[in-house]
C-alpha cells in the first residue's frame, strides 16, 4: 500500500479504484478476456459474489453457482496472482483463454490453483464458459 492507495488484487499495479472497481460496480465492462479474467480473479478475493455469478456464460450457470462461488469465497484466502499466457480474447474477438497461476490458503495449507479459462464475447460482453484446472499443494 503506498499512500493510502490500496492496489488492486489483480496484480495489475493499478489501485483498486482506478482497475476491477469500475467492474465490479457495473460501471464498466471488461474489454478483454485477460481483463475479465483479472476482474474475477479480484471478485474471488473481495468477495463479489453477484459480478462472479454475471459474468458467468448464462449457459454455463449451475442452480448452485451462487452458492460454490461463497463456498471458495469462504472457505479459502487468495494471496496472489500469475498471468502466464493469453490466446486470442482481444477486443475484436469472440473467444479468448487466458493461463494463469492463483495462490491461496485453505486449512492452513498453500496450493496453486493452476487453470486455462475459456472466455465467449456475446453482444460485447466477455464471460467465463469453463477451466482445465491442476491444483498442486506446496
Amino acid at each position: 500500500m503506498t499512500d493510502g492507495i490500496k492496489l488492486c488484487a489483480c496484480a495489475s499495479g493499478l489501485a483498486y479504484a482506478d482497475c476491477c472497481r469500475s467492474y465490479h460496480l457495473g460501471v464498466s465492462k471488461a474489454p478483454t478476456a485477460l481483463a475479465l479474467m483479472r476482474s474475477r480473479y479480484c471478485a474471488y478475493v473481495i468477495g463479489e459474489i453477484d459480478y462472479l455469478v454475471q459474468t458467468t456464460l448464462p449457459a454455463a450457470r449451475k442452480a448452485d453457482l451462487r452458492d460454490s462461488y461463497k463456498s471458495t469465497y469462504d472457505s479459502i484466502n487468495w494471496i496472489g496472482l500469475e498471468v502466464v499466457t493469453t490466446w486470442l480474447g482481444g477486443e475484436n474477438d469472440k473467444i479468448g483463454k487466458v493461463e494463469f497461476r492463483a495462490f491461496y490458503i485453505q486449512d492452513g495449507q498453500r496450493s496453486t490453483h493452476h487453470e486455462v479459462s475459456r472466455f465467449r464475447r456475446s453482444k460485447g460482453l466477455w464471460f467465463y464458459v469453463d477451466g482445465q484446472v491442476e491444483d498442486s499443494r506446496q
